[in-house]
């Protein structure tokens, strides 16, 4: 349900786009991808054990899924067992360094090949691990000027490697009778198993097992059914103000929760005609009733606000760029939204008066927000915006944060063991920069209760001399940082 709504989303951006649900090379796999390809994905990357770039932890590297081949074979003679195989490209990579690889990947069914730590050697990757610390030796993943000056690639090497691999491939083709790689995709007949003893110790009936059926993707796009016929009978009413950014908008709608990436469309029709600038703040607002399906804001855009009576399904806010999403009930006063809102927000403004899912904020790196209350693994793999959680929250508090400024509000004195500490630290605001983050903290909460009108918020605000010292500033260990609101 969630790749399937993952696709959806950014199909409604695109209705071309070309949708990385990579799976991992294991048993089972196969039932996963005729899933995925039915939820609308256009290819499909199985990914061996072997190879990793040099970001992965070495348990990662050495003890993760098994050889591209187990994977592969199943995935492809799955989809073509319930006659999939024609809607979605499948690829695979792993450890491919030679045209030997290129070759057997083919036959198995692999219509594409990808590299990673090959192409990494090649321009001066000494696989060192360290590429999330930003000291990287080889100049390659580091933004430090310093380190840069080592980089020693060029872009003449990777077309060497290349140009060396794909000759290697068609000699290979030669020598089997064939002028085409696309020619021995899925031909298994094209295998033996080498006769020694260690290969007898396998059974290799399933990897070389020959069913009827298309080999190769039929189709430029495994494209959605669902249409998001809502949404649509929405865009004429907003082109006005898309085509003359002096007008503004305001439309009043009910939602339900079958209406799924609400917001996503009109935010791809800005986005033809302005880009990523999108439109002048609130020229375009949305105002809806209900309960909204997953997504709601997907990937929003500059200049277009989204007021929500009610309660909001997993996703709000995923990838927003700008706008703002407001969320409140109007009967009883708490809000609900669900798991991994804002996952990858770049920008944008998301309130919530009430409490939110898992994973929180992961990967936001721009959002501003403010909710009442978090699940699990809030603000994992931050790297920038301000995170604002005016109630509990689970555990694993911001693993892998590396960036933005969280607050926590914690009259419990219960944080502290929920967060992950290996790379952020806690500061009480009365006690570090007073000044600057009391002032920031107080104006973006005001903000938050005109859009919301929360209890909770207003309670802060009357109080918030007394209530500042319950507040928690969370930023990343040995790091500069500035607060800011726009």
């Amino acid at each position: 349900e969630d790749l399937a709504q993952l696709i959806f989303d950014l199909k409604q951006i695109n209705p071309n786009a070309q949708v990385s649900v990579k799976l991992v090379s294991s048993s089972g796999i196969g039932t996963i991808a005729a899933g995925v390809a039915k939820a609308y994905a256009d290819k499909i990357v199985v990914s061996g054990a072997d190879g990793g770039t040099g970001a992965a932890a070495y348990t990662s590297i050495k003890y993760a899924g098994n050889p591209f081949e187990i994977g592969l074979a199943e995935v492809h003679d799955t989809l073509k067992a319930n006659n999939l195989r024609g809607f979605v490209h499948v690829q695979t990579d792993g450890g491919l360094k030679t045209g030997l690889d290129i070759v057997k990947a083919a036959i198995l069914g692999a219509e594409s090949f990808a590299f990673g730590t090959t192409a990494l050697v090649v321009i001066g990757c000494r696989i060192l691990r360290i590429c999330h610390l930003n000291r990287c030796s080889a100049g390659i993943a580091t933004q430090e000027k310093a380190l840069r000056e080592h980089f020693t690639g060029s872009v003449q090497r990777v077309v060497n490697y290349f140009t060396l691999l794909a000759h290697d491939v068609r000699v290979i083709l030669a020598d089997l009778g064939y002028q085409r790689l696309e020619d021995i995709i899925g031909q298994r007949h094209l295998l033996e198993v080498i006769d020694n003893d260690f290969a007898k110790k396998f059974n290799f009936d399933l990897m070389l097992r020959q069913i009827d059926g298309i080999n190769t993707c039929q189709v430029k796009s495994n494209k959605p059914f669902d249409d998001n016929a809502f949404e649509k009978s929405l865009i004429t009413k907003v082109k006005t103000t898309i085509k003359n950014p002096n007008h503004k908008t305001i439309l009043h709608e009910k939602i339900r929760n079958t209406h799924r990436s609400f917001g996503t469309l009109i935010s791809h029709e800005v986005t033809k005609y302005y880009g990523n600038k999108g439109l002048e703040k609130d020229s375009i607002q949305i105002f809806l009733t209900g309960v909204s399906g997953q997504s709601l804001g997907a990937f929003l855009n500059h200049g277009i606000s989204i007021h929500l009576k009610g309660s909001a399904n997993d996703y709000i806010g995923k990838g927003m760029h700008g706008g703002k999403i407001a969320i409140s009930h109007p009967k009883s006063g708490l809000a609900l939204g669900g798991n991994t809102c804002l996952y990858g927000a770049t920008g944008g403004t998301l309130y919530v008066a009430g409490r939110v899912g898992g994973r929180f904020a992961v990967r936001n790196s721009g959002a501003l927000t403010i909710v009442e209350g978090a699940g699990d693994h809030a603000c994992e793999y931050m790297t920038g915006g301000t995170v604002v959680i005016l109630g509990d929250i689970g555990i694993n508090f911001g693993a892998g944060m590396t960036g933005g400024v969280a607050f926590i509000y914690d009259p419990q004195k219960e944080f502290i063991d929920k967060m992950n500490q290996e790379l952020i630290q806690a500061l009480r605001i009365d006690t570090y920069y007073e000044d600057e983050g009391r002032s920031y903290l107080k104006q973006i909460l005001n903000d938050y209760f005109v859009e919301t009108q929360s209890v909770k918020a207003k309670m802060i605000l009357d109080n918030f001399r007394s209530t500042l010292r319950h507040f928690w500033m969370v930023i990343p260990k040995n790091t500069k940082f500035r607060l800011s609101h726009d």
